[in-house]
């Protein structure tokens, strides 16, 4: 019989994360179908949000080959039924406070860097890129972790170095950009452009540095259609871009600068939402998203 919720210390939330501890050595991680914008979590959750990220997660950690904080599958038996599909068991790591992430496109807070200052976190780039372009080659621009309801800030290499040394800050930096290679290819195979993206490491009891958290879904990466790229404009991605559409429009009514709660989103803006996270990871995955385990209603 599978253990309730209830059986678990609940330890923290995030934005779209909820973690409890199992045992001293591993944690439930549940994705739910919370989504975030501008900093602010939305009142209107996007159905199944939770369960294509954590396939997304399960489907990555397995192609990579690289190591990973999962401690057993999406069956695991210490999942509660209730949960099965957006839950997963993780060991426990002393997490590194920096958001390690890859850029291999312009576009973002990298192009606002750009544009003001020629370089992106302190490193140089070509004169005349723009929305959207190709860098030469992909780049390490991690940020500071920010608190909930704060916005993550881009940093340079040297301030990763004054938080956590030179060589782990190296490992940092070797590690991102070697994930971020290999998921790029798995993605290109597939017809998808990998941007850029984001992601969290931890230290496991032997000190070896471990991917954890979420990895390449469409919350923590950026995805572009292959054969719609067109360098120099805004690109559509596979994320919740629909949803930032919607509330810069004026249908919305909402005043962003007024920093005031967005309002709740349409149900058809909701939908589409779902639609695009579920193509974002049956075709990069090349499974089926109905296969996919769902907990007991």
């Amino acid at each position: 019989m599978r253990p309730s919720l209830e059986s678990y210390e609940h330890l923290a939330a995030g934005k779209v994360r909820d973690l409890y501890s199992i045992d001293e050595t591993t944690m439930l991680m549940v994705a739910s179908d919370r989504i975030s914008a501008f900093d602010h979590i939305l009142s209107t959750p996007i159905p199944d949000k939770g369960r294509v990220l954590t396939a997304m997660s399960v489907y990555y950690f397995g192609a990579l080959g690289v190591p990973h904080h999962l401690a057993g599958d999406e069956n695991d038996p210490r999942i509660p039924a209730e949960l099965v599909g957006r839950a997963l068991v993780v060991k426990k790591l002393d997490m590194l406070p920096v958001e390690c992430v890859a850029r291999g496109y312009l576009t973002g807070s990298g192009l606002l860097d750009y544009v003001a200052t020629g370089s992106v976190c302190g490193i140089e780039l070509p004169t005349g890129l723009e929305e959207s372009s190709k860098l030469p080659e992909p780049i390490f621009t991690p940020a500071t972790k920010a608190d909930l309801g704060a916005h993550d800030e881009n940093v340079s290499f040297e301030a990763v170095v004054a938080t956590v040394g030179e060589t782990l800050a190296t490992k940092l930096r070797e590690l991102t950009l070697d994930i971020y290679s290999r998921g790029s290819d798995l993605a290109a195979a597939r017809g998808i452009i990998l941007a850029d993206t984001k992601f969290e490491f931890g230290l496991d009891e032997a000190g070896t540095v471990v991917l954890a958290d979420e990895v390449l879904t469409p919350d923590s990466s950026r995805y572009w259609d292959a054969d719609t790229y067109r360098p120099g404009l805004v690109q559509p991605s596979f994320d919740k871009q629909i949803v930032r559409n919607w509330l810069t429009s004026p249908e919305s009514g909402w005043d962003r600068a007024a920093d005031g709660p967005p309002p709740a989103l349409p149900e058809d803006v909701a939908r589409r939402t779902r639609d695009r996270y579920i193509e974002a990871y049956e075709r990069i995955s090349g499974l089926s998203f109905d296969d996919w385990p769902k907990g007991e209603q």
